[in-house]
């Protein structure tokens, strides 16, 4: 058989091996110098190791979304909870084995001024880190960490894979996804960014591979919020008169009728992610033993029942790279970190190497994919993420190289 023929039929088997999955639900529902060179979802479409899923496929579809977390003053954004997926892990530290580099080493430099910091003595927070928002199989809203990345358009955020494929109900992706970076108590200091399609690895997409659990998602140009970046003050937006059909297609929240007349909310254009944040450089193949900063939002207690985090404020921990395994989540070559980030909302974590605190920017190394509490004193002291390596390149190769667009 021809090696054309053979990449056809492995397609075809890919597909329907997906499609069967996603229908089948439980019972019940549901370089730089110093660096190493609300339907029944549709399977998503592969090629080669990446999966991609839409989450918005309109303009249209983006603004909904935007009005289901800006009604009743933000009331969703400000009763969502951290997801909870598996955050904790029984991860051992592995001195032989681990993860290695498929391919020669490589980076993609990151973009963006991100501004002096004044003082180095403190770590100066990337602006690029916030939390993405989304509606879970319980129909209720989470929120987990994630990150602008460089990408062509400069549209591109980063997360954990479980943070956008909804692994517990088996739909294809999250409900009504979108990021927020800097947010804080109903805040949006730079916009909201709604999610237009999400790039998975295959692998992670069909067989929710651990050492695969990360997602690169393109979203549409920012939408402002009310005064002062408050998400729940509206009362700014201006209206635009359309016609009953059109009316008729937006959500309750943003239209509103008045003497016979129909009216939809006219967004402002906050303009793209990249050119108000900046965006992450990206490194893969790197050597294990690298030192990171990790930036995310932990939230939720320690086992013993301490309260650490609150999920409120962007947090930090520094430290190096060593080879993990967590094999109930189907990760054998991971690498982790010392940090005491407890679990629930530090999903999606960046993982910076070579990070500058002057300039805010660094090198996406990892992503927060679960923590742990490796010496059994009932403290988290681990998180752990995939290795990067040249198919996790691919994945963001596929997904950096796409445009969103406006929707106001």
């Amino acid at each position: 058989m021809s090696g054309t023929h053979v990449a056809y039929h492995d397609s075809i088997w890919r597909f329907m091996n997906t499609r069967v999955k996603r229908l089948i639900l439980p019972i019940g529902g549901v370089a730089v110098a110093g660096l190493v060179g609300a339907t029944m979802a549709v399977p998503a479409q592969a090629a080669g190791d990446t999966a991609h899923d839409t989450l918005a496929g309109s303009g249209l579809a983006a603004k909904n979304v935007v009005a289901y977390w800006l009604n009743e003053k933000a009331s969703n954004l400000i009763k969502a909870t951290p997801y909870g997926y598996e955050s904790q892990v029984s991860a051992k530290h592995v001195s032989t084995g681990g993860p290695s580099a498929d391919s020669k080493p490589g980076t993609v430099s990151p973009t963006g001024s991100g501004g002096s910091g004044g003082t180095l003595k403190n770590v100066n927070l990337p602006r690029t880190t916030g939390k993405v928002f989304f509606r879970g199989a319980d129909g209720r809203p989470h929120w987990c960490s994630a990150t602008s990345v460089q990408s062509k358009y400069g549209n591109l955020v980063a997360t954990a894979g479980h943070c956008v494929y909804d692994t517990k109900s088996n739909k294809a992706t999250m409900d009504r996804w979108v990021f927020i970076p800097g947010y804080y108590q109903g805040k949006a200091p730079w916009g909201i960014y709604v999610g237009k399609t999400a790039y998975t690895h295959y692998d992670f997409d069909v067989y929710e591979d651990g050492d695969r659990d990360y997602a690169f998602v393109t979203v549409y140009n920012g939408i402002k919020a009310g005064r002062g970046g408050d998400l729940r003050n509206v009362a700014e937006w201006n209206w635009k008169q359309v016609d009953r059909k059109t009316y008729n297609q937006y959500d309750r929240f943003i239209r509103k009728s008045r003497g016979g007349k129909y009216y939809v909310v006219k967004f402002t254009d906050a303009g793209r992610l990249e050119s108000n944040v900046g965006g992450q450089g990206l490194a893969y193949n790197q050597k294990v033993g690298s030192s990171v900063y990790v930036f995310g939002y932990p939230s939720g207690s320690h086992p013993d029942g301490n309260h650490a985090f609150t999920g409120q404020t962007l947090k930090w921990s520094y430290g190096k790279t060593f080879a993990a395994k967590a094999p109930s989540v189907k990760g054998e070559e991971l690498v982790g970190v010392k940090s005491s980030f407890t679990g629930e909302g530090s999903s999606g974590s960046s993982w910076l190497l070579k990070y500058s605190s002057a300039k805010r920017l660094g090198y996406l190394n990892g992503v927060t994919s679960a923590v742990s509490d490796t010496d059994g004193n009932k403290r988290i002291d681990t998180s752990v993420s995939p290795y990067f390596d040249g198919e996790t390149y691919g994945v963001y190769k596929a997904a950096a190289n796409n445009w969103s667009g406006s929707i106001a």
